[in-house]
């Protein structure tokens, strides 16, 4: 396929097509060869991407075969080989056929951030100081430029449980695009569940551990994160597999809607640690 995102190139037009042109967008180049099976994937997947991207990087296919002398040039010891150049030089690599998340985060890592990444990544510091309200203006502003943007749809999943809406959590779930974020949406899923049960009443209530859960997430349900995960601490200190983990996967759920890089964070996954190991 050629267009005019995504071209072939050859010894006599790389100078022009991938070095100069590089000095204006990213140059991402697939070196492959008809005899090569995982070429035969990863060549269409990095060609979808070109078109999608509308312009963002120019795709740039070297048929090594024809073209041995670049292969040689770059060190191309197995194909498929993709190269990315930026600026007139390349700027990162990788080789063999890997995942399509894999090549998501790759062409991330080399594109200039779009501004719905711009506008994710201030609601995700408004998320992260307290400030749901703006937070959540910053994510719907992001997802009125692009409805599937994942990283803005993963903080109101995250906006959500923080407000005990496991409703519209849920529902942002179950609609959640394949990306990169499908993973940290996944982890959301027993603290999810668990604000569904509390509302349909259908938490355990057989003793007083039972109790002590059901309480934590009753504080959750009612924006009282902190002490929710007090409370499911205490529980896993009396049964560190409380209902075959319950606890612990709505624990760690929970500190996913946390700041990482905050002292408090970190002093709870090491408490956590403690108890458990």
């Amino acid at each position: 396929m050629t267009s005019e995102h995504i071209i072939s190139v050859t010894e006599s037009s790389f100078e022009y097509d991938v070095i100069a042109y590089s000095q204006n967008i990213p140059v991402v180049v697939d070196f492959w060869a008809d005899w090569c099976k995982p070429c035969r994937v990863l060549t269409p997947m990095l060609e979808r991407f070109a078109e999608q991207s509308q312009g963002e990087f120019r795709l740039a296919k070297v048929d090594v075969d024809a073209n041995p002398n670049l292969a040689l040039r770059f060190s191309v010891r197995s194909i498929p080989t993709v190269m990315a150049f930026s600026q007139g030089r390349k700027v990162s690599d990788f080789t063999g056929l890997v995942p399509e998340h894999v090549v998501r985060e790759f062409l991330a890592r080399i594109l200039p951030p779009r501004p719905s990444d711009l506008l994710a990544q201030k609601g995700n510091s408004l998320l992260h100081a307290g400030e749901l309200k703006e937070a959540m203006e910053a994510f719907m502003q992001a997802l009125d430029l692009d409805e599937n943007h994942s990283p803005s749809l993963l903080g109101m999943i995250k906006i959500n449980l923080l407000e005990g809406n496991s409703a519209a959590a849920r529902s942002l779930y179950q609609n959640f695009p394949a990306s990169p974020e499908f993973n940290a949406a996944e982890k959301l899923v027993p603290l999810i569940k668990a604000l569904q049960d509390i509302d349909d009443d259908q938490l355990p209530q057989e003793n007083d551990l039972d109790a002590v859960f059901v309480n934590s997430i009753r504080l959750v349900k009612r924006r009282n994160t902190l002490a929710g995960i007090d409370g499911l601490l205490e529980v896993i200190r009396q049964d560190k597999r409380y209902r075959k983990d319950l606890a612990r996967s709505v624990l760690l759920a929970l500190l996913e809607l946390l700041d990482p890089e905050a002292e408090l964070t970190r002093k709870y996954r090491a408490e956590l640690a403690s108890i458990l190991f």
